[in-house]
């Protein structure tokens, strides 16, 4: 429920501060004393987009703050959590618009931004006009309107869930099909180089390999001559035999040396140790050395080949393994593409008969409703004096879509017979009123914690049509907050509240403030509605009567 609302310096509202009661609350006054004002002030301080150039003239800054009362379970709560403020039982909300344009908000004298007002303000203000912007008149919000009505958040949520699922099968399925009719373009280039490669089979390392390798042999005649001509030095035609001839000498002349040739004997024999263990490894090199015929024509033919087809492939020579297995994959994804697609189309027909049970499930729930809402809108109807008249929802196959595949209207026909057609277009303006605030009251019916405001929603009705207007706004106000922007005497006499919106001049400036009314302070109001500027006391005998039966609780 709205407490107060608090203006200063905006437009010409200097500084006006007002308490709001639960039950009807009714605002009158004169065209252009500041109605527009107020609801101006308040969408501002809830984060609407309206008019920027709010600030009053020779005001620094415009400032608004509104005071709500929340219960437990108000929606706002969790909106207040979600954005990190605590839970309160009391809402403060705060707005500034300076003179360059900047917009400040605080959320409880916290700093909050202007989608956190917007998200409050759906849980604790609805405003209803003629001109209505919450999508009465709008066919495209029907639907979204309808829903609410039928409490259909669980359907809804697994239509949309399913229609995700569906959207993501099928995309699955035209990406894979898109894939595999690019690489069946290229099929033949892939399954001759799955076959060159698969023929060459290429090892990471093997270019470098395979040059070590022939480099080694072009250089083999040279370093195999070398060796040989070590071996030769090491074998018993060279060293080994110098060696053996002098063991053989130093044997023949110990005896005479009395053990002095001992040790010289014994490096002898440990040196031709050490050239036993020389001899075979140059013997080692020798063999290393030995070139088969056409080897290093074979080692050439695939090293050429390697680096050959890494050219034509634009990569390393290493890289040929990994291109192997890509290409090898890509083709065997190609090989079993049809069963890849078979299986994606399965899915998708699965997502396909999950999405129509969920729209089919959304569409009776829709139909159910809609009978509901059409019997509830006859019984508001005929307080309102149009018990003739016929509403109608709507409810066409259109296009698959999250919220299924409904199309919503609400129709009218305001005389038996007369064809039936668009709320907007079918409706006068009286009946236009009256239409608009039956379906009011049904689609808010159970809704709690809101304040409702109807701006001039009699405009266009008068006499006993305006009682009746009055009197389902007052039965409206019975369990919640109504404020009520009038011209009507007859439904302002039914208010519980009553506040007169006026203009004065101070100091050469024209202010607009709001006056709480007395009970003889609304006779004289109401008669000036009855009447017009000169009030006549058959005028203020009139306002008596509306008043009469109407005491002001």
């Amino acid at each position: 429920m709205l407490l107060s609302l608090d203006i200063r310096d905006v437009l010409i509202i200097d500084r006006l501060e007002l308490r709001f009661q639960p039950g009807l609350n009714v605002l009158t006054g004169e065209t252009g004393a500041g109605k527009s004002i107020l609801l101006d002030s308040l969408g501002f301080v809830l984060g609407w987009r309206g008019r920027a150039d709010l600030v009053r003239q020779g005001a620094d800054q415009g400032e608004v703050v509104a005071e709500f009362a929340l219960s437990p379970d108000h929606a706002a709560q969790d909106i207040l959590a979600e954005a990190g403020f605590e839970r309160t039982d009391t809402l403060l909300l705060r707005r500034v618009n300076s003179r360059d344009g900047r917009k400040t908000a605080w959320v409880n004298d916290r700093r909050a931004s202007g989608e956190v007002l917007r998200a409050l303000s759906d849980t604790l203000v609805e405003l209803h006009g003629q001109q209505d912007d919450k999508g009465l008149l709008n066919p495209r919000e029907h639907r979204t309107l309808l829903d609410a009505f039928a409490s259909s958040e669980t359907a809804l949520s697994a239509c949309r869930a399913a229609w995700r699922g569906l959207r993501h099968a099928t995309k699955a399925h035209a990406e894979e099909t898109t894939r595999l009719q690019e690489m069946a373009a290229e099929e033949d280039f892939l399954r001759h180089s799955v076959a060159e490669l698969d023929a060459l089979a290429p090892e990471p390392g093997e270019e470098a390999t395979l040059d070590t390798r022939r480099r080694r042999m072009q250089a083999a005649e040279r370093l195999r001559a070398d060796i040989a001509r070590a071996h030769t030095a090491l074998s018993d035609e060279g060293a080994e035999r110098l060696l053996v001839d002098a063991m053989r000498w130093l044997e023949g002349a110990s005896d005479g040396l009395e053990g002095q040739a001992d040790a010289p004997l014994e490096a002898l024999a440990r040196a031709l140790d050490a050239l036993g263990e020389a001899q075979q490894g140059v013997e080692a090199c020798v063999e290393a050395l030995n070139i088969y015929p056409g080897e290093l024509e074979a080692v050439e033919d695939r090293l050429f080949a390697l680096r050959g087809l890494a050219r034509k492939h634009a990569c390393l020579p290493d890289d040929l393994a990994t291109l192997a297995e890509s290409l090898s994959a890509r083709l065997a994804r190609l090989d079993n593409g049809a069963r890849q697609i078979a299986e994606l189309a399965r899915a998708m027909q699965q997502a396909q008969t999950a999405y129509d049970a969920a729209a089919e499930t959304l569409t009776a729930i829709r139909i159910q409703a809609a009978t509901k809402l059409d019997a509830a809108m006859a019984q508001e109807l005929a307080p309102l004096k149009m018990e003739r008249a016929v509403f109608r929802t709507a409810i066409i196959q259109g296009d698959a879509g999250p919220d299924g595949r409904d199309m919503v209207s609400f129709e009218v026909a305001t005389n038996p017979g007369a064809p039936s057609g668009p709320l907007s277009r079918i409706a006068s303006g009286g009946e236009l009123s009256r239409f608009l605030l039956a379906l009011k009251v049904c689609l808010t019916r159970g809704t709690t914690g809101v304040t409702m405001i109807f701006d001039e929603i009699d405009r266009g009705v008068g006499g006993a049509t305006a009682d009746a207007v009055g009197r389902r706004l007052r039965a409206l106000a019975s369990g919640a907050q109504v404020l009520v922007v009038t011209h009507s005497p007859q439904v302002a006499a039914l208010g519980q509240h009553h506040w007169r919106v006026e203009k004065r001049i101070i100091h050469d400036m024209t202010v607009s403030r709001v006056v709480p009314l007395s009970a003889e302070d609304r006779i004289e109001e109401i008669a000036r509605m009855l009447s017009g500027d000169t009030i006549t006391d058959t005028a203020r005998a009139a306002a008596q009567e509306l008043l009469g039966a109407r005491p002001v609780l």
